[in-house]
């Protein structure tokens, strides 16, 4: 069985993570980021043998942290790219798609749908607070973010739903969903 695309992304980036898991390795990192260095100089820098240097700057470089560069008979090491630039949020984060395949929706969000849903069209509108917060966040997903809706174009979007628009409409602004403002609606992310 071979592996998705998201699933060996996943992989790369946990490699990411264990690669710099260990306090040799990131002094490593800090001094290579100083400038291109050899195994030889960390080894005498850090005070460890040059096997356990080398084992340690392979693991950087199979992570993709490191590049190496032969100059006579010395493998010079240094940054790849702008790697230790990007923000720790924008290296963990996943799209949608792959946290979909990962993570089940949330069971009682689930149930709520399965409840008020039947082929895509509300049976009824639900009276608890949090039942409507949870089918509400999916219907605003119809609208898109950033553009202006006239009230006729809500409404038509609107009733795909459930024909009580104005009740559905007025929801949508009392959870803060979506905005109005002379007579234009916006989604709110």
């Amino acid at each position: 069985m071979s592996k998705s695309t998201a699933e060996l992304n996943l992989e790369e980036r946990a490699q990411l993570f264990k690669a710099l898991g260990h306090p040799a390795r990131l002094l490593m990192m800090n001094l290579i980021q100083q400038k291109p260095r050899h195994g030889e100089e960390l080894a005498a820098i850090l005070n460890l043998k040059p096997a356990t240097v080398s084992h340690h700057l392979s693991k950087l470089a199979e992570a993709g942290l490191l590049t190496s560069t032969k100059d006579q008979y010395y493998q010079i090491y240094s940054l790849v790219g702008d790697v230790l630039k990007k923000p720790l949020g924008e290296v963990i984060r996943l799209s949608q798609l792959s946290l979909t395949a990962k993570v089940q929706t949330d069971a009682y969000k689930q149930k709520v749908l399965n409840t008020f849903f039947k082929r895509g069209r509300l049976i009824r509108l639900p009276a608890q607070l949090k039942k409507l917060q949870v089918i509400l966040e999916l219907i605003v997903q119809e609208f898109e973010p950033d553009r202006e809706y006239t009230e006729k174009e809500v409404n038509f979007i609107l009733l795909d739903f459930h024909e009580d628009v104005a009740t559905l409409r007025r929801s949508l602004i009392d959870h803060s969903l979506m905005t109005r403002s002379g007579g234009i609606y916006r989604r709110l992310d």
